[in-house]
């Protein structure tokens, strides 16, 4: 273990003691392109009782943009980095009280995302905690279903993706392509287009041009979401259509991903709870995004069960932790 992985980030514990009871924990960190939250849990004991609902968060800290594909490596690791230690410097712990640890990370689409940040990690912490890295999509989906990973997670915030996982263990994703490629359905998405609709109709609108290329990042973009929402409430035609074709893309998403995992059984009947997360599916006064999707999806299976988390990916991602730590212990019982 490193203790100067980063400058002087791990500082604090030269004057944190050791808990003298013990007391151990969890770190369970969500990281998008928007912004990154990790929270220290306190680590329960080994047994088969549930976990206490709601699930006591010890201390959670906040910090920016974590997407290697965004900011580059060397940003995305020193932003994690430094939010996982003011969370624990906020729980009164240090990294010899951590028994596992999870990063649920946008950008993690192939293993070796999951190898270099391991290995990354793996500097940071002991030998003896248990690491676990994860697209930012499966603490998502476990955030609404408190760590089982069964069912599907739509996530339409700055970004979007699908993704989905059968008790088996079978996994399937669907769009999280990211802007460059078209994340049709996204809060960037809606934005964009809704800029590209206001040039092409005022051609020279060199103050909107202007702006937009000032800082052509994507969470600045996607924030313009709610401009967009409020123009179809109000009537504008062109803004209605964008949400309507988002709503397709976003359904579609979550239909594929349905349709590789078989989530519904072969008559296309059966249940399966469906995740929502991320401020485009947040409910408006009259255009509500997140309630047309369902309606969407919900005309090929009407066994849909969608599902608003009431704990945050980021204490989904502590939860897989502790359910992947149970694993791993029994598998070695």
């Amino acid at each position: 273990m490193k203790r100067y992985r980063n400058g002087e980030i791990w500082d604090f514990e030269h004057e944190m003691p050791v808990s003298p009871d013990g007391s151990e924990v969890i770190l369970g960190l969500d990281g998008g392109t928007t912004s990154t939250v990790c929270v220290c849990m306190p680590f329960f004991p080994l047994s088969d009782r549930p976990l206490p609902d709601p699930v006591p968060v010890l201390a959670r800290a906040v910090a920016g943009c974590s997407n290697h594909n965004s900011v580059g490596e060397t940003a995305a690791r020193e932003t994690l980095e430094q939010v996982m230690a003011d969370a624990l410097s906020k729980s009164g712990s240090n990294r010899s009280a951590v028994r596992a640890v999870c990063l649920a990370v946008s950008g993690v689409n192939h293993p070796t995302d999951q190898q270099r940040i391991l290995n990354w990690l793996r500097d940071i912490f002991p030998s003896y905690v248990q690491l676990y890295v994860q697209n930012d999509a499966v603490a998502a989906l476990a955030s609404g279903t408190m760590g089982k990973l069964h069912g599907c997670v739509l996530i339409a915030g700055t970004g979007t993706i699908a993704y989905g996982y059968t008790e088996d263990g079978k996994e399937a994703r669907a769009a999280g392509a990211g802007p460059i490629l078209g994340d049709w359905g996204s809060g960037y998405g809606i934005a964009a287009q809704a800029l590209t609709a206001v040039v092409r109709a005022h051609d020279g609108r060199d103050e909107l041009i202007g702006w937009t290329y000032a800082d052509p990042s994507w969470a600045r973009i996607a924030a313009l979401v709610p401009v967009v929402v409020s123009c179809a409430e109000a009537g504008d035609e062109v803004a209605n259509n964008i949400l309507l074709e988002s709503v397709q893309e976003l359904a579609l998403s979550v239909k594929a991903v349905v349709q590789r995992l078989d989530l519904c059984g072969e008559d296309g009947k059966g249940s399966f709870p469906l995740v929502m997360v991320g401020g485009v599916l947040e409910a408006n006064k009259k255009w509500d995004i997140g309630k047309e999707v369902v309606n969407y999806i919900s005309k090929d299976y009407p066994g849909t069960l969608p599902i608003r988390p009431k704990v945050e990916p980021a204490v989904g991602a502590a939860l897989l932790a502790w359910n992947f730590f149970m694993k791993d212990v029994h598998k070695k019982a």
